[in-house]
């Protein structure tokens, strides 16, 4: 629903429909004098706020191009949902409703009324499971994945990495975001004109969320980011699922001034709302009144309350007609069948009233001038939005999670240190025991075992939390279309791969010069590669768990065996050949057995002089390094095959893993 305010831009067929913008400035006028408050912010100009480029500087800059008005037009639309037994529950009955630009629309209805839905299915965003029937159109074309750029959407809950600055959170957001044609100049440009026009310049510094002891920013300031982010693009249409919860009076006011005011530049904007105060649904142009799925009532305020004083339902003095409103529509305890035939009757009288029968006129008026568009005005409706290039994703991805980690470095740090002592109480242990002798082989292939295992258990387990935790804000990104699920993924690793080749380095070398193993440069450096590699293939293993489950829990309860699976077929604790063949296969995916292998290699191909104990007969006397490297089933020539094993292993853990979260997404 909107009023007729004629928008510059639009097509002049489509101009007869609206009023002039003239009267549309009059009409905000009445409005806003209900609360002298807002007076100024609606009424005055904004040229300074919006300081639109001449066409000219524009094109020398490569400016942010005005969104292009949206007419929203929806006919007989019905929502339902998958239910388990693959039944359909209807949710949305066969509604109908217009909004056009330069309008504030306002979605209203009690709990389980099916405004959100309705909202979701508009914007193009359902859930896994949601069917749609009916008809929806955007400027005459049929709503589909252009919605993504063509409108914003403003969520209830507000989700971001909270250890971000708000500028820095407003610029990557405007690389994703923005059209990869725009320059620089425009897109720094742009964030500094949301920060004034949201009056978020003074906090632009500020931390959003994150560690204790840092300022943040409050409820408000979140939900001024949210609606700054969703207006990077200038779209002409924007959706705001219930963007006043959570604030205080004064904030939802000002909060919804803005709306208003964006309303004003020509934007359509449709707005879910909880029972808002007098003063704030005083900035709306349009109501609508959902229940049980059907719309109770549409049009503006003053028709709502003559629509219902027709049908007994009188408004008391000085009492909020929205509450009312929604008293009547909302479910009675203990009355649920009442209170059902009252809200069908509700709904079936406003189906045949005239306010349902001007809104059926609008439709079909619009309809009609959709049909008598011509082909280059139907052109001109479509975007050519260029996306940023998947690299420019991935770096812009990558830099905000490097300021995730920088920011805390606590962790990082700490992480480390608990390497170097692991290693050194590790390493003592070991000290002047890896010796050319019987009792040093023992010893050796422990210290080896040593450095893989600290290089395996603790990483893999560590990585088990981050995606569960991030996915809620991922899935939000991902269906926004900012970025792919690869390029999620190979940006979040990229972002740790500086801790996961200092780390295993740091530890390798402690643990190695400590324990005294073989002290060639060939054997050190080749060993510290490969607990590299191990490191790695276990976070890669990790982050598949992580992905595959929806929590820490079950995939630590997944995890736990195939670890121990992973660990008896390394090599050290059974020999190898006497594995049943039932089970041998497991060693195939054990990274510890083919590091445990090519590290074993590195210590003892070659040796030959291996002192036995003479006084001892009964111990066997291994005197080659082959024989070594034999008693283990292992062999020297393995070596490259080995390496070549760890690079399969890790780049299949991180296939499955990204496979693991598209199954997720598309779950969700």
């Amino acid at each position: 629903m909107a009023n007729d305010n004629e928008v510059p831009g639009m097509p002049k067929s489509r101009r007869s429909s609206n009023k002039s913008s003239q009267s549309s400035l009059v009409d905000a006028k009445d409005l806003s004098s209900r609360d002298p408050v807002y007076v100024d912010s609606l009424v005055k100009p904004t040229e300074t706020q919006y300081d639109p480029l001449s066409s000219e500087v524009q094109e020398v800059l490569g400016g942010i191009h005005p969104s292009r008005p949206c007419t929203l037009v929806w006919r007989d639309l019905s929502v339902h949902i998958k239910l388990k037994d693959g039944k359909l529950k209807r949710l949305v009955n066969n509604v109908c409703g217009i909004a056009k630009p330069g309008t504030l629309v306002a979605l209203m209805g009690p709990s389980g009324a099916g405004k959100t839905t309705l909202m979701c299915a508009l914007a193009n965003r359902n859930a896994v499971g949601t069917v749609v029937d009916g008809d929806i159109t955007m400027n005459g074309q049929p709503v589909d994945d252009i919605m993504q750029q063509e409108s914003g959407f403003m969520h209830q809950d507000d989700l971001f990495v909270d250890n971000l600055t708000v500028i820095e959170h407003l610029t990557i957001m405007a690389r994703l975001r923005l059209d990869s044609r725009t320059s620089a100049l425009a897109r720094k440009r742009r964030v500094n004109q949301l920060l004034r026009q949201l009056a978020l310049y003074e906090a632009r510094y500020t931390r959003i969320g994150g560690l204790d002891g840092y300022k943040t920013l409050s409820g408000g300031e979140r939900k001024r980011l949210a609606f700054a982010t969703e207006l990077l693009t200038d779209p002409g249409l924007l959706f705001c699922d219930e963007p006043t919860t959570g604030l205080d009076s004064f904030s939802a006011q000002k909060l919804v001034s803005l709306l208003r005011e964006s309303a004003l530049q020509g934007k359509t904007i449709i707005c879910t709302i909880h029972q808002p105060s007098s003063e704030l649904i005083a900035h709306f142009d349009k109501l609508v009144l959902l229940a049980e799925g059907r719309i109770a009532y549409a049009g503006n305020m003053t028709g709502a309350l003559t629509f219902f004083e027709s049908l007994g339902y009188r408004c008391p003095l000085m009492y909020n007609p929205t509450d009312y409103f929604m008293n009547i529509l909302a479910m009675t305890p203990g009355s649920e069948e009442a209170s059902r035939h009252a809200i069908k009757s509700i709904c079936d009288r406003f189906a045949v009233s005239d306010a349902a029968k001007e809104l059926d006129m609008e439709i079909h008026l619009e309809y009609h001038l959709m049909d008598h568009d011509d082909d280059e005005i139907k052109k001109m409706k479509r975007g050519r939005f260029q996306p940023p290039c998947f690299l420019t994703k991935i770096a812009w991805l990558v830099y905000r999670y490097f300021l995730v980690i920088l920011r805390d470095p606590r962790i990082q740090l700490l992480r480390i240190f608990q390497k170097l002592a692991i290693a050194v109480t590790a390493g003592l242990c070991f000290i002047g025991t890896a010796g050319l002798t019987q009792a040093g082989i023992q010893d050796v292939q422990g210290a080896l075992f040593i450095i893989i295992a600290e290089n395996t258990f603790s990483p893999m387990y560590s990585v088990l939390h981050m995606f569960p935790e991030e996915f809620p804000l991922f899935n939000r990104e991902l269906k926004a279309g900012l970025y792919s699920t690869p390029i999620y993924y190979t940006a979040r690793m990229i972002a740790l791969l500086p801790g996961l080749v200092v780390e295993p380095t740091l530890f390798t070398l402690v643990m190695y010069w400590i324990a005294g193993l073989r002290n060639t440069l060939y054997a050190v450096g080749f060993t510290v590669f490969l607990s590299i590699m191990v490191l790695n293939v276990a976070i890669a293993c990790g982050s598949f768990f992580s992905c595959a489950f929806g929590s820490m829990p079950v995939a630590i309860a997944y995890l736990v065996p195939f670890d121990y699976s992973l660990m008896v077929t390394s090599g050290l604790f059974v020999k190898l050949e006497t594995i049943p063949q039932y089970i041998s296969w497991i060693r195939h995916l054990s990274w510890l057995m083919y590091s445990n292998e090519a590290m074993s290699i590195l210590q003892w191909d070659g040796i030959q002089n291996i002192t036995c104990a003479d006084d001892i007969e009964y111990l066997p006397c291994l005197s080659t390094g082959e024989e070594v490297l034999n008693m283990y089933d292992f062999n020297s020539s393995d070596l490259w095959n080995d390496v070549t094993a760890l690079f399969v292993l890790y780049l299949a853990f991180h296939i499955l893993a990204v496979l693991a979260l598209i199954h997720r997404t598309r779950m969700k």
